[in-house]
């Protein structure tokens, strides 16, 4: 998956680099500066006593020694004096330039902390949705995956009114009370005609919940076995070719990496993740019947019994497909997050 949000230890990453936010003396300073040198040994304190100093904003690289990685990307982040300094400049700059550097250097992963988001006072309602913004935009020309470290919660403060609504979304039982009354209210229905008339009318018949929020409405058998004949490859490229995009552009809205997308491309029995179904669901900017039949060529459904179907549900009944504020919340209510897996 192109951009990953992940609780971890940057010091634990085992990728081509990371990326270390220091000082202007590279001299593992605290924070993730002092936990990188002190993980990686003297060596990399010489070698950064060679490198400096590192500008604000800059990015340079040096050897990883005793971390789990090829290399360390070191970035000098700016200290929040209230926007007035420049600062979303300097941070910009930061992840891009690190960014390069990675590139440069061939890496294919990359991890990166949440730059400027502890002593230097980032705002923390701020910080997670900027870094994922300057990483996606980077990633729009770029073939790299990138994995965006948060060591905790603290480090970031989620939207709270997003927060309430997802939550009450989530308990409300509403739904799924009036979805079982539908489901019953047909099958009373049918069964009300012989079978051999229901075989006959099918085509005709109502006997299948076509879903609305708020309401329903019926879909015919034949209908329902009409998207049940194709593959996901070819409903999926169905949706690609109706929607206008490119084969890249989808799949980079997706948050799909490109060597997944040439499997699907190659193999018409190809059967991705659900989470990967889904992603490619909300980069299509598909509603809830369409992301059904898409998620049933793999044998795959939208539940209301489950958190994370849940917070679907909600981002695409409210047509927010974004996909990393989607990733965003999935991460703040503990879910696996859309992409490739």
């Amino acid at each position: 998956m192109p951009l990953q949000i992940v609780r971890n230890d940057i010091t634990k990453m085992r990728v081509d680099a990371i990326v270390n936010t220091t000082n202007e003396e590279m001299v593992g300073y605290s924070g993730v500066d002092l936990a990188v040198h002190t993980v990686a040994g003297k060596g990399l304190d010489e070698e950064c006593r060679a490198l400096a100093p590192l500008g604000l904003g800059e990015a340079k690289i040096s050897g990883a020694y005793n971390l789990p990685c090829r290399y360390v990307i070191h970035t000098s982040g700016p200290i929040w004096h209230g926007g007035l300094l420049g600062e979303s400049i300097i941070l910009r700059s930061c992840y891009i330039e690190a960014l390069k550097l990675a590139v440069k250097y061939n890496c294919r992963t990359v991890a990166f902390p949440l730059i400027s988001s502890g002593t230097y006072g980032y705002p923390k309602d701020q910080v997670l949705k900027f870094a994922v913004q300057t990483i996606t935009d980077f990633l729009n020309d770029n073939e790299l995956t990138v994995y965006l470290c948060v060591f905790d919660k603290e480090s970031y403060t989620f939207s709270q009114s997003l927060y309430d609504n997802i939550k009450s979304f989530i308990d409300d039982e509403y739904a799924l009370e009036y979805d079982e009354y539908c489901a019953e209210k047909l099958e009373a229905e049918a069964s009300f005609f012989p079978l051999s008339e229901r075989l006959s009318d099918a085509i005709e018949a109502p006997i299948a919940v076509k879903e609305t929020y708020g309401g329903a409405e019926r879909l015919s058998l034949y209908e329902y076995m009409s998207q049940m004949d194709k593959s996901f490859q070819e409903m999926l490229f169905d949706f690609i070719d109706k929607s206008g995009m490119s084969d890249v552009e989808c799949y980079k809205k997706a948050n799909v990496d490109k060597r997944t997308f040439s499997k699907i491309k190659s193999n018409k029995g190809y059967k991705p993740s659900k989470q990967t179904v889904i992603a490619f669901a909300i980069s299509l900017q598909l509603d809830i019947d369409e992301t059904q039949a898409l998620l049933a060529t793999v044998g795959f459904t939208l539940s209301r019994s489950n958190v994370f179907d849940k917070i679907i549900r909600y981002f695409i009944y409210n047509k927010n497909y974004n996909i990393f504020e989607i990733n965003e919340a999935l991460f703040e209510f503990d879910q696996v997050l859309l992409g490739t897996f």
